[in-house]
């Protein structure tokens, strides 16, 4: 019964961790648009909070109910291969999250560092991760 619970808190705080990963380069996006420093200050202000104050503790929380359930059922996870993946995979998503935390910083000073069009495509990347997570943990391919 424990086990279950901690899968249902698993996928409500990633569910929070992707609402958080999706949402914050569409603000990268109208941050870059901007032209006036009322705006660009707001969006400085609305990453600061989304970042800090739902996608890192999501992560946080993801990740440590994610292991609590590989630690608690380790005989049969360790020689599963789709678990191996998804894990990959999740680290991906982590350092994605991390290289956002690092635009959210550098887009304070420099509103242009990069354009709206980058970030649109930007954006795309845990949408692929996502896709590829669900198949493995859903169809356990290997």
């Amino acid at each position: 019964m424990m086990f279950l619970y901690l899968k249902a808190f698993h996928i409500m705080a990633m569910v929070c961790w992707f609402a958080g990963i999706f949402y914050l380069p569409r603000l990268f996006v109208y941050h870059a648009m901007s032209d006036d420093k009322t705006s660009q200050d707001r969006f400085a202000i609305m990453e600061r909070k989304l970042y800090r104050g739902i996608m890192n503790p999501s992560m946080i929380a993801t990740w440590l109910l994610g292991l609590s359930m590989v630690v608690i059922n380790w005989e049969v996870y360790k020689t599963q291969g789709w678990l191996h993946a998804k894990i990959t995979l999740v680290v991906l998503l982590t350092l994605y999250h991390m290289m956002c935390g690092r635009f959210r910083v550098r887009l304070v000073d420099n509103p242009k560092l990069k354009t709206h069009v980058y970030w649109r495509w930007f954006n795309e990347i845990p949408v692929l991760i996502l896709i590829a997570v669900v198949i493995l943990v859903v169809v356990k391919p290997f």
